[in-house]
């Protein structure tokens, strides 16, 4: 299999066997496929349970055990207003 890289792509693996840390070019190649394997494997992860996530809270929703969306945002908006007074009350005591 023959791949075209970019000019930086093939100054960065040839950097990356220069440096000693990979013995050559197959392994900085194997590395970097191995990197993305992991990289995919991770999203798919993070996607099952954001998902199984998803799917727990509608079934709270469906039970009654939501929690009003405007009440919600009320309290993060009183919690902000507390922490801009906390900082406000600071910096006049510098």
């Amino acid at each position: 299999m023959n791949v075209s890289l970019t000019p930086e792509l093939e100054q960065l693996v040839k950097d990356r066997v220069t440096s000693g840390r990979y013995h050559s070019v197959n392994e900085v190649i194997g590395e970097a496929l191995r990197l993305l394997e992991e990289r995919d494997r991770l999203q798919e992860q993070r996607l099952a349970e954001l998902k199984a996530k998803i799917q727990v809270g509608i079934e709270e929703l469906e039970r009654g055990e939501g929690i009003d969306g405007e009440e919600v945002f009320a309290e993060i908006e009183e919690d902000i207003r507390r922490a801009e007074a906390e900082i406000e009350q600071v910096e006049a005591a510098k």
